[in-house]
């Protein structure tokens, strides 16, 4: 049977048991400055009242550079791990298959074709196996969201800055809804160890991973709970 599992390293986000991640400041529970992106990255509930683990916080520093766990200063994004991720977004099935058309979503936990509310939402996609900063991947060279993204990726072209979602203010740069969306790696394999660079492989497994960075930051006052991840893909 196929499903779709999130992991924040080696622990289960239980999403279809209102669990997820949160954003924060220094710590759980703090508030993230309005325009500031998060220093903090935990297991929650949906309204981000109930501390659950820690996961990676990787955080925005320009369009190609992000604070990773265990490093400093700013690193470029392919040289972080995938062990370093936000996230871990795992397919699995029965019988061996090939995924295809994978694609990301931040919306408003109603409509995957909305985007999230009150706050922006920039991501990576992680093609590192290796566990060593000093090794560059093959993943995202800009982030997603990010204003100088024009959509191209080993994928193909796909939409990019600022997000042209009518739901948004003109000139918004976020990923959401249907308008900027993240195209991800098409076959990655078990621990994404297959991936090359995102677009070549068609080896067939009953596992495939792949790996993200994400970073918030918040447009207005108060807790943002109109805020999901959605991904959706083809298998054959």
């Amino acid at each position: 049977m196929a499903s779709i599992s999130f992991y924040a390293g080696d622990t289960a986000v239980n999403h279809l048991s209102g669990s997820g991640l949160g954003f924060f400041g220094g710590s759980f529970g703090a508030s993230v400055e309005i325009n500031k992106w998060q220093d903090t990255t935990f297991i929650t509930d949906g309204n981000g009242t109930v501390q659950g683990g820690a996961a990676n916080n990787v955080k925005y520093s320009s369009d190609s550079l992000a604070y990773a766990p265990g490093i400093v200063p700013a690193t470029g994004l392919k040289y972080i791990p995938n062990s370093k991720a936000t996230a871990n977004i795992r397919f699995t099935n029965s019988t061996t298959v090939r995924t295809q058309n994978v694609k990301l979503k931040i919306f408003d936990r109603t409509n995957k074709d909305h985007p999230a509310s009150g706050v922006i939402t920039r991501i990576t996609e992680l093609l590192h196996p290796s566990a060593s900063y000093s090794v560059e991947g093959s993943g995202d060279t800009l982030w997603w969201g990010g204003s100088t993204h024009t959509g191209t990726d080993a994928q193909g072209t796909f939409i990019g800055a600022p997000n042209p979602s009518s739901r948004l203010t003109a000139g918004t740069n976020t990923v959401g809804g249907s308008g900027i969306f993240v195209p991800l790696a098409k076959s990655p394999g078990p621990s994404g160890i297959f991936a090359g660079d995102g677009s070549s492989n068609t080896g067939q497994y009953t596992q495939h991973d792949w790996y993200v960075g994400i970073t918030a930051s918040p447009d207005s006052v108060g807790s943002k709970t109109l805020y999901g991840l959605y991904v959706e893909l083809e298998y054959l």
